[in-house]
């Protein structure tokens, strides 16, 4: 078994894709997965299952879309993964909450970075399948744009990604 941590995108933001965490919950117990929990009102979910994070990710996108009735998307990383996501910040010494952290499917390129304007002094660093941002003045108050050729991509804050770390250590190995 594999800890694995989906993270919805669009769901639970601006009013739109409104999904209680219950009925998430509900859905992957449906589909088989192990040891489910869920985190804040934004479409985070730990679980265990034996199948690829390709899998894992198909049958999360599929029962969540027919749930939904609108096309779903999911970033899926292992517990490993997000580890490794959370441990390669670039900004450590910043607050939390003011440190994102743009999750793609794909490889991010280190090029991807040039040309981007920061108005509000953001700073802007690659890492293997992320782009992390620090925003000075907070998320809610930047203007800076982000390139949109990442593909389907679900950012999080550095406190709910250490946090979601902390909850696949809680999955029982095995």
């Amino acid at each position: 078994m594999t800890a694995y941590v989906a993270l919805l995108r669009a769901v639970n933001v601006g009013g739109t894709g409104t999904l209680p965490m219950a009925r998430l919950a509900e859905l992957c117990t449906g589909l088989g997965l192990g040891n489910v929990r869920t985190y804040i009102q934004s479409g985070n979910v730990v679980f265990s299952s034996p199948w690829s994070a390709d899998a894992a990710r198909t049958a999360l996108e599929m029962a969540l879309t027919d749930e939904l009735g609108t096309p779903a998307q999911v970033i899926i990383r292992t517990a490993v993964e997000l580890e490794r996501a959370v441990s390669a910040n670039p900004f450590p010494d910043a607050e939390g909450a003011k440190v994102g952290v743009m999750l793609a499917q794909e490889p991010v390129p280190a090029a991807i970075v040039n040309g981007i304007r920061a108005p509000g002094g953001e700073q802007v660093l690659p890492g293997e399948r992320e782009l992390y941002v620090y925003y000075p003045n907070g998320m809610g108050r930047s203007k800076l744009t982000l390139p949109k050729s990442l593909g389907p991509v679900t950012v999080r804050n550095m406190n709910t990604m250490t946090k979601l770390v902390a909850l696949t250590r809680d999955i029982p190995a095995g």
